[in-house]
């Protein structure tokens, strides 16, 4: 029996799934503009245990969205996952945030364009296939009128996300469409892609592993009075 936790805290969503054999079994999560990550994210995973019969000690591995995203919720999520695993003596999976993002969205034809909001008109972002294949790299990415350009045309293009529907006045063509309903990631669609890279052997090494921040930190300076 394969049993993966699965966490998702790269954004306002403080996000935790369990799957066994791939299957998802369970899930909590909730958004809040405070930030309850610290608070929640372990009060999620041993619930999540209790409720479906199992330990700790049942787990055969963890994933977790390594970004980008919110510098505070990546430290959050990563510090505790390296932690578990650490002491569990169990492999570590990492995931891209807006992979996992892009894989709420299921469409037929055209882009999906998944977008993390990275404040005033920036945003974290990355194009792929609707079969959810990379077609181009992650980036942190300023919109004006010119971007994504090369994709206006007669295919749909679909933006999603908490950086998307800011972009709405700004990107027009006729071929753009914006997903309003889908916000944050969720450690939901963690489970196809963590139970795929389990079976792979793919894994992070717990002790050197990073983030992905994608943009470097920038300490705030308080202005002088």
């Amino acid at each position: 029996m394969i049993v993966l936790l699965n966490i998702e805290t790269a954004t306002k969503n403080c996000s935790v799934s369990l799957s066994v054999d791939g299957a998802l079994v369970g899930v909590k999560e909730i958004a809040e503009e405070n930030f309850s990550h610290a608070e929640k994210l372990h009060v999620f995973i041993e619930e999540l245990l209790k409720e479906n019969g199992l330990t700790m000690q049942n787990l055969s591995a963890i994933a977790v969205s390594q970004g980008p995203g919110s510098y505070t919720g990546l430290r959050i999520g990563v510090s505790s996952v390296k932690g578990l695993c650490y002491g569990l003596n169990i492999p570590m999976i990492a995931l891209d945030t807006l992979q996992i993002l892009a894989k709420q969205l299921q469409v037929n034809s055209g882009w999906i364009i998944p977008m993390i909001d990275a404040r005033r008109m920036e945003v974290f972002c990355a194009t792929f296939s609707h079969e959810g294949v990379l077609v181009k790299a992650i980036e942190a990415k300023v919109i004006d009128e010119a971007s994504f350009s090369e994709l206006e045309g007669d295919v749909p293009v679909y933006f999603i996300g908490d950086g998307a529907m800011k972009c709405a006045t700004v990107l027009t063509a006729p071929n753009f469409k914006f997903i309003d309903a889908i916000v944050y990631p969720s450690a939901k669609e963690m489970v196809a892609l963590s139970y795929e890279k389990y079976t792979a052997k793919d894994f992070v090494d717990v002790a050197y592993f990073e983030p992905y921040y994608l943009k470097d930190f920038v300490m705030p300076v308080k202005q002088k009075k």
